[in-house]
């Protein structure tokens, strides 16, 4: 049985259980709507921003023809139930990062990040010029998806934590929020690893049932408020060099939208990929700043634990290698990440470094 037969089956009752109560797609006299699941709480600083700016240019672009009717966590559905509403139809498409989704398919990670993967440049050089978005379309056809990158976070921190971490040993037993390939990295040095909402990040670790945590960034994370429960922050983590997040559209309903409506979901997602990119690196900073008046402490993990993430990640990955899509984009990323790498480490890398030294 295809994965997708079996989720026609199976994910209808899980998406009920989770709470969605879509009906039937919205088609009148030539206007339709489109009902977007989100893993986001409104609010949510960037992520939020970027599912909303998405339905908001279909919306103009439209011109009242299609309509995206947003839905924020919770308001349909809560967790992570967003690709079982998708998937059996019970939700027209999903705004979400890829990686919470390992579950259905590991492969799924690499359209959000991977330990030790893409920088967001890296990334859009593979998913738009070098075979990357035709593999999200190929593993979304398996689950009846169509699917395009709608946002990126930039690199993500390594975290909030209550101590300092002074080796790999700190982490076990470590009560440490990390979802995707990260969080299965994590877990291989000892840690307890949990995969939540971002909307419920702050109560865990305020209650202690975290004892750490990683969300995005000094902006994300000051609107989240993690500086009121601990001041220990890890600016540089190896878990999301450049997470990637995506609308994914139900492919019975995207192939039955006219062609210009096709266009302007694939061109909406691609204006809100490249604008929250931005909207993070420009925000980013400024918080940073506030966060440190505030006495948060900078930190980086030490050399041995940085040896150790990346032993762990290495494992994590090698274990999904005899799935043979996963095999195929992990061989496809690491092609492109090698190519875009060796000249940005030339020409941008170098310039930046010789920049700093020269006019600080």
């Amino acid at each position: 049985m295809s994965r997708r037969k079996f989720l026609k089956g199976s994910a209808g009752a899980a998406a009920v259980g989770a709470g969605v109560i879509t009906g039937a797609p919205a088609i009148a006299q030539g206007r339709e709507k489109l009902v977007m699941v989100t893993s986001w709480g409104r609010g949510l600083a960037g992520v939020h921003d970027a599912a909303q700016r998405f339905a908001d240019s279909v919306n103009a672009m439209s011109d009242g023809t299609l309509e995206i009717d947003l839905k924020a966590i919770g308001e349909l559905i809560s967790g992570f139930g967003q690709f079982d509403a998708v998937t059996s139809g019970q939700a027209d498409m999903y705004h979400a990062a890829d990686y919470y989704y390992v579950g259905q398919h590991p492969a799924f990670a690499f359209f959000t990040a991977v330990p030790f993967g893409m920088t967001a440049p890296e990334l859009h050089n593979w998913y738009y010029h070098m075979g990357g978005h035709e593999l999200h379309l190929e593993i979304g056809e398996e689950f009846g998806l169509v699917s395009f990158l709608a946002g990126n976070t930039g690199a993500q921190a390594g975290g909030w934590f209550r101590e300092e971490i002074q080796s790999a040993d700190d982490f076990k037993g470590l009560k440490f929020r990390m979802p995707g390939l990260g969080g299965k990295a994590l877990g291989k040095l000892g840690a307890s690893v949990q995969a939540i909402p971002g909307s419920e990040v702050y109560q865990a670790l305020a209650s202690g049932a975290l004892d750490g945590t990683e969300w995005i960034g000094p902006w994300a994370d000051e609107k989240e408020g993690f500086q009121e429960i601990t001041k220990k922050f890890y600016t540089s983590g190896f878990h999301e060099p450049g997470a990637g997040l995506s609308v994914a559209v139900n492919a019975e309903r995207f192939n039955g939208l006219s062609d210009p409506h096709k266009k302007m979901i694939e061109i909406a997602a691609a204006e809100s990929n490249q604008y929250t990119l931005h909207q993070f690196l420009a925000n980013n900073s400024q918080a940073l700043d506030r966060l440190v008046t505030a006495g948060v402490e900078t930190l980086q993990f030490p050399d041995d634990v940085w040896d150790a993430f990346g032993k762990a990640s290495q494992e994590t990955l090698e274990e999904n290698m005899d799935d043979e899509l996963f095999a195929k984009i992990h061989n496809s990323v690491m092609a492109s990440m090698k190519l875009s790498s060796r000249w940005m480490n030339l020409s941008d890398n170098a310039y930046t470094a010789q920049r700093d030294r020269v006019v600080g």
